[in-house]
């Protein structure tokens, strides 16, 4: 494949070596805003891979869009927009693969929060959500302890919504987002009751998995056209 990068830093730099593992060439890299406005018009590009920053995520993918470019966007803060970019989809018929995390322990970890809620649903155990990311990272709490906590919301019946913080009212689970040194990322769902605690914990010893996994989105998008998770790429 001819990948482009939008956003070249940590990540960038990552994807473009597993890209190259696996045959595919970066043949456009875009990593600063006024890029966007000097694409060579014979770049041959079958499929963009962005991380780059929330607040520019959304405005990258309509640009991709427009162009005609299959997008994987790994960028989060973005997700509220998610039925508007549905739509431009549609309407252009393109493709878009989006995900919290591409980490294939961490969808495997998203799939076992969810029968935990269902395990736990009813029992009164108390459910809680630690993550731990590098200093750089600029939302908290992250996209994945979002989904986290929406996939709980969304089967434990009296959950209602999520707070950032170490406690919060009946109804909510409290989101604790700490940012320290370099840490790539670790997940903890903790229930707890009187008697005892049950934890589902992931830790990412390198971003090298993240890269992987956008890699394998865009092989899986190419061709296709829609809205496409993780769940699709692993079949869950």
């Amino acid at each position: 494949m001819n990948i482009a990068l939008s956003g070249y830093g940590r990540m960038g730099k990552l994807i473009a070596a597993q890209g190259k593992t696996r045959g595919h060439e970066v043949t456009l890299i875009i990593d600063q805003p006024e890029q966007w406005d000097s694409i060579p018009s014979n770049v041959p590009v079958d499929v963009i891979i962005d991380f780059s920053q929330p607040d520019a995520a959304l405005g990258n993918i309509m640009r991709c869009l427009e162009l005609g470019w299959p997008v994987v966007i790994g960028t989060t803060g973005w997700q509220q927009h998610l039925d508007e970019v549905k739509t431009l989809v549609a309407d252009k018929d393109g493709a878009l693969f989006h995900a919290p995390n591409f980490s294939i322990g961490m969808n495997m970890v998203f799939r076992l929060n969810r029968q935990l809620a269902w395990l736990v649903n009813r029992t009164g155990y108390a459910l809680r959500i630690r993550e731990v990311h590098h200093m750089h990272k600029a939302d908290a709490p992250s996209g994945t302890a979002i989904t986290l906590a929406n996939d709980l919301i969304a089967r434990v019946e009296g959950l209602e919504s999520w707070q950032l913080g170490t406690s919060a009212p009946d109804g909510c689970i409290p989101i604790e987002a700490i940012r320290e040194g370099e840490v790539n990322g670790i997940h903890e769902v903790i229930a707890e009751s009187p008697v005892d605690m049950i934890t589902l914990r992931h830790e990412a010893y390198s971003r090298e998995g993240f890269a992987f996994g956008a890699v394998l989105a865009a092989e899986f998008i190419v061709g296709k056209q829609g809205v496409y998770t993780m769940e699709d790429l692993l079949g869950y």
